[in-house]
């Protein structure tokens, strides 16, 4: 019998994908076992707990608080909206947002370098040897990669798990990734921070806050609008390769 040897190159490259494997199997097990803790129910059963430990140590309450968002964020565990009411609910619209934002922004990060550390390398390679239309598709995305990026983040209709994922695996670079989810992010963000922040009277009246507010006229309208500021870029491009 032969031996084979193993080089660096041909070496499995499992320990690559641990990370990917981890988070997904802590999602799987978060939607089984904590869904009924991390809703709105609970926070409203806890609430008198969370701002008395909010007024004990401020700093303290804001820096766990930042990091549970994270860990929601970074293991897609349920709960990421309330999370986000939370923050309103505990710190009001301002710093609330911006530590809802910074959070969001801190977890997402942890998902990108998970998934472009398993996967992401490798497949943005076979994506720049392919030809034909899967080249076009790279290299459109390419041209237009921080207009894509703010879209994706911008548009509802996008999950926030495939947001995070895609750029990875098509060869994002992590310091456009992180900028385009903060910034694209914050109008929702603020929009769910504004409804935390009036939770108090919500609770007192027994009633669940309105989170289809999004979906508003007066909300959804310049969200749109930042959409389509952002896919300007994209259409200007467009007419000039047309004529």
């Amino acid at each position: 019998m032969t031996e084979t040897t193993e080089t660096p190159q041909t070496r499995p490259t499992r320990a690559r994908h641990l990370p990917l494997i981890a988070i997904a199997a802590v999602a799987v097990v978060g939607a089984l076992t904590l869904r009924d803790q991390l809703d709105f129910e609970a926070l409203a059963a806890h609430r008198e707990a969370l701002i008395a430990l909010r007024d004990a140590n401020y700093a303290g309450a804001a820096l766990g608080f930042m990091l549970a968002y994270v860990a929601i964020v970074a293991f897609s565990l349920p709960g990421a909206t309330v999370a986000t009411l939370a923050g309103g609910f505990l710190f009001g619209v301002f710093p609330g947002v911006l530590f809802n934002v910074t959070a969001a922004t801190l977890g997402a990060v942890l998902i990108f370098l998970a998934a472009r550390w398993g996967l992401g390398d490798r497949l943005a390679a076979r994506l720049d040897a392919s030809e034909g239309r899967v080249a076009a598709l790279r290299e459109g995305l390419r041209e237009n990669e921080l207009s894509v990026l703010f879209l994706i983040r911008l548009v509802p209709a996008v999950p926030f798990f495939v947001a995070n994922l895609l750029p990875a695996l098509v060869g994002v670079s992590a310091g456009r990734f992180a900028v385009t989810t903060f910034f694209g992010i914050m109008p929702g963000a603020l929009v769910y921070t504004w409804v935390g922040a009036g939770l108090g009277e919500v609770f007192a009246r027994g009633e669940r806050p309105d989170l289809g507010i999004v979906f508003e006229p007066q909300v959804l309208g310049p969200l749109l609008g930042l959409a389509a500021l952002a896919a300007l870029p994209i259409v200007l491009r467009a007419l000039r390769r047309r004529r």
